[in-house]
């Protein structure tokens, strides 16, 4: 495990706009940013990242945290891994203390394939740079095919020689393990005992992970070759999943971002050559199926995806392949496909960067329609297909769920009635029949826990979006308004003597929250006062226990607030900028006293009802001095009636 120092720098350094900015499109609204939340579809921005508390809320689907649950929610990292990623960012030495063998030996096998494929990206850009061989055969090619060297030196594209061993040779007098080589693909174990590489004679392209590291690499035969196949990629290992990358994310990221649109190409060498043409927001499948980790990952910068591939037909199945899982990905797709049996780097090259864009903004088609043009032309006058058809083009259109989507799911509809020549009610029922296969083949596989849970969930109003949003029970409602005063002021000074934290534990001593959760941080909140520690929202954030982390940002975040502008209207109010805190301290615990007063008071009544003679004299004193409590309370507020 990460050593408590550690973990303090690493908290201490934490900038969560930076961090959270890195995967969201965050722009400033008042003193929080808002931008569309990560963890659900939505096209209306409630995805809220507060920099003065380090807390992000979604007041849409209700997710909510601080940096390194972001990054384990987002990136489905581990706590040890979500920590390291960030003392990586900000260049904090890891120490850590005693883990398992297991633990040791995983994270050891990944720091080996990390610095491995270090070494050898640098080893087969000076093969490619720095020697005859590389610059005689692979360079002239590169350059031939029309790269530049300051591009293909910013994708760090290199080339292993064609000898039997030379980077083998290089990665063993450097003393790097024996027994990892092979995991890295780099080079092959022969005869048992024999260590070869792997890649020999080929352009080599490294494959960067979000942080920029080298994960992998690509080798490529040069020119036409028959000598094996024209690809060569890393194998799978524990840093290298070629279903959650792309080629080239990592340089795209700012591009696609800006224009609100990632292109996606089939080859390594379509992404350098659309860069170097100045087009940056495209990104690579590398030569596989799209997968729905891959779908996310461009999700994550924009929802406009479009694909560009070869015309031919290969292209074509290819590009058709992944539309389902990106329409249940909510991405708004298109496709170009680019003519004369070109791919985007040989077209690019030939027409240049202007007329290239100019191409593809005029050649996007609908990616659905295009699909059922395509299957209608290979189906002809056959019934049986032109029936098969239907029932593709149908599930597909099934696969459009967002709410917010329901009129782009009732164009579709229409569109494609109209080219099939068909009934727009029929094609609706049938959409809506695989939606319900769909849901009934899902809840089979829930557990029965889960399935109740959807349930209730189902049963809520729709306009009932998370826990800060619903209407608490009145007793509950000032319970949190008591804490998040303390959260938001417990550390200024109430008066010469005492802070804000004091003069609340003072005045809410002889109560009690009903609500246990509340009343445990309330607890936790006072022993780390009363131990110095200087409790915050921040500390509190990243407390041990998970349900107080949650807690505080449930109490801390709010979906709206005051707009900078009030200030400028009413010059003389200083109505946003003004420190209200006393009297915000003062009023909530007034509030919550007299509230509580007001519960003892009923109690004292219905005891009143039912208590023997001798009894109801004691009573009736009690009676006098809560009413005499509650008056005074009354008084400091005003005119207030207690429901």
């Amino acid at each position: 495990m990460i050593s408590p120092n550690t973990i303090q720098q690493i908290t201490s350094r934490i900038d969560i706009i930076d961090v959270v900015g890195e995967f969201v499109k965050l722009k400033k609204r008042g003193t929080n940013y808002l931008g569309v939340c990560p963890f659900h579809n939505e096209k209306t921005p409630s995805f809220t990242v507060s920099p003065a508390k380090e807390i992000y809320k979604c007041f849409g689907c209700g997710k909510s945290g601080n940096t390194i649950t972001f990054l384990m929610e987002h990136e489905k990292y581990s706590y040890v891994e979500a920590l390291k990623w960030l003392a990586a960012r900000y260049h904090i030495e890891v120490e850590e203390t005693a883990s398992s063998p297991e633990q040791k030996q995983l994270v050891q096998t990944a720091d080996s394939l990390y610095i491995i494929n270090s070494f050898a990206q640098q080893f087969f850009s000076e093969q490619l740079f720095e020697t005859d061989e590389g610059q005689s055969i692979a360079l002239s090619y590169l350059k031939e095919r029309g790269f530049r060297e300051d591009v293909l030196k910013k994708f760090q594209v290199g080339y292993n020689p064609d000898a039997r061993d030379t980077l083998t040779r290089a990665l063993l007098s450097n003393q790097f393990n024996k027994e990892i080589l092979p995991k890295t693909g780099l080079v092959s174990l022969r005869n048992n005992e024999e260590l070869v590489d792997n890649y020999r004679g080929r352009i080599i392209f490294p494959i960067h992970g979000n942080t920029g590291k080298v994960i992998g690499f690509g080798a490529r035969v040069i020119g036409k070759s028959d000598r094996g196949p024209k690809y060569i990629n890393t194998p799978e290992n524990e840093v290298y999943s070629k279903s959650k990358i792309l080629y080239g994310a990592y340089f795209a990221r700012t591009a696609i971002d800006k224009a609100d649109e990632c292109l996606l190409v089939e080859g390594y060498t379509d992404v350098v050559s659309l860069h170097q043409a100045g087009i940056e927001n495209v990104v690579a499948s590398g030569g596989t199926s799209l997968t729905t980790d891959q779908l996310r990952l461009i999700k994550k910068y924009t929802h406009n995806l479009t694909i560009i591939y070869d015309g031919d037909s290969a292209g074509v199945k290819a590009a058709l392949r992944g539309l389902d899982m990106a329409l249940e990905e909510s991405l708004n797709v298109r496709l170009v496909l680019i003519p004369d049996n070109e791919d985007p780097d040989s077209y690019v090259n030939k027409v240049g960067a202007k007329a290239f864009n100019e191409f593809v903004a005029a050649s996007k088609k609908d990616f659905i329609i295009f699909q059922l043009e395509v299957m209608l032309k290979e189906a002809g006058n056959d019934v049986t297909k032109k029936s098969s058809v239907v029932n593709q083009i149908a599930e597909t259109l099934s696969k459009i769920n967002r709410a917010e989507d329901f009129t782009k799911q009732q164009d579709y509809i229409r569109q494609c009635s109209g080219l099939l020549r068909i009934d727009e009610t029929g094609l609706t029922n049938l959409v809506n029949k695989y939606k319900r296969d769909k849901i009934s083949k899902d809840e089979k596989k829930l557990s029965i826990e889960e399935s109740n849970f959807l349930l209730q969930q189902a049963q809520q109003p729709e306009d009932v979006l998370d826990d800060t949003q619903l209407l608490f029970n009145q007793d509950e409602a000032h319970e949190r308004n008591i804490l998040r005063v303390l959260l938001e002021y417990g550390l200024r000074v109430w008066d010469e003597n005492r802070n804000m934290a004091d003069f609340i534990f003072e005045e809410l001593e002889q109560f009690h929250f009903d609500n246990a959760d509340l009343e445990k941080l309330f607890e936790e909140y006072r022993t780390c006062y009363q131990q110095g520690l200087e409790p915050t929202t921040k500390t509190l954030l990243y407390h041990e226990n998970e349900h107080i982390r949650n807690l505080v940002v449930s109490i801390s975040m709010f979906p709206f607030e005051l707009s900078q502008k009030w200030d400028e209207v009413m010059e003389t109010m200083n109505i946003v900028n003004r420190d209200t805190s006393i009297h915000d301290v003062l009023m909530s615990v007034n509030f919550y006293k007299l509230r509580k007063i007001k519960k003892m008071f009923d109690q004292n009544q219905n005891d009143m009802e039912h208590a023997p003679l001798d009894e109801q004299m004691r009573l009736i004193e009690v009676h006098k001095q809560l009413k005499e409590i509650e008056r005074e309370l009354t008084k400091q507020l005003g005119t207030v009636i207690i429901k």
